[in-house]
């Protein structure tokens, strides 16, 4: 993770209701956070991720904690905007609409934007399953000796067992799934248990959470719009993308022209009788 060479200065707050919040159900800080962004938005991520919610993070305030100018900041915001990491918006508190600016240190696609900005979250962050994991795959060659795994099979697993766990699925429901059903014999334990873990991972769980009313717009141009028309955090024009036409209308013909072309087709229509 990169880290910034912010100023000594202690970073100012926004005014009340307004400035960063983070967004819902963060993945644990690691050293590979903002290892996919370039290096001076991978820092100005990190910076940014360790301020406090209610912090200034307006170009001109970052401008003055961070050795990059507002335009670069600008630019940078962008790219982090693009990647997943930041939405602008508004959010309706109070009886009033007050500005957002929400910051993600996990990654978002357009689809979990959405999500959030319904309140039906999915709740992605994994809880600390290690050593559950691993009893639950030592255990497995004593509930059915053919399905018997080594120590290094069990630990290469144990990230496998820790997604199920993460989708509300208990040890019951995995063994269930793991040692249904079997082949006769089993001539691979640890790439059947693999195999199964990966195919028939359940889904992750929704969960609603209260959430008040909010608009998120447009990095570029600020115009509102649902979070799956803001792809990348920009809507269409701003991405260079054409609105889509409307399907032009058939011009409507005078009456008499109408007419006329009724006779002559009744006139056919006779001849060919005749």
């Amino acid at each position: 993770m990169a880290d910034s060479n912010s100023s000594d200065v202690a970073h100012p707050l926004a005014n009340p209701g307004y400035g960063k919040r983070t967004a819902s159900y963060q993945e644990p800080r690691g050293p590979q956070d903002f290892a996919h962004l370039p290096a001076r938005e991978a820092a100005v991520a990190a910076y940014v991720d360790r301020l406090p919610d209610g912090s200034d993070i307006s170009v001109k305030t970052l401008a003055k904690h961070l050795p990059y100018g507002q335009c670069a900041l600008r630019t940078s915001l962008n790219r982090i905007q693009r990647a997943g990491h930041l939405r602008r918006g508004r959010e309706h508190l109070g009886g009033k609409w007050v500005t957002r600016t929400w910051f993600s240190r996990t990654p978002r696609d357009s689809a979990w934007w959405s999500a959030f900005q319904q309140g039906d979250v999915p709740k992605e962050a994994k809880k600390q399953t290690r050593s559950r994991a691993y009893i639950l795959l030592a255990a497995l060659g004593r509930e059915t000796p053919a399905l018997s795994l080594s120590h290094a099979e069990c630990r290469s697993l144990i990230p496998l067992v820790e997604d199920w766990f993460a989708r509300d699925a208990d040890e019951e429901y995995i063994l269930r799934t793991l040692t249904s059903g079997l082949p006769q014999p089993v001539h691979h334990p640890a790439g059947l248990v693999r195999r199964r873990l990966t195919d028939k991972l359940p889904p992750l769980p929704v969960r609603r959470e209260p959430a008040p009313p909010r608009i998120l717009e447009c990095g570029k141009c600020g115009a509102p719009g649902y979070a799956d028309t803001l792809h990348g955090g920009d809507c269409a024009p701003c991405r260079g993308e054409g609105p889509t036409l409307p399907r032009p209308r058939p011009i409507a013909l005078p009456a008499p022209q109408v007419r006329a072309h009724a006779t002559e087709i009744r006139e056919r229509l006779e001849a060919r009788r005749g």
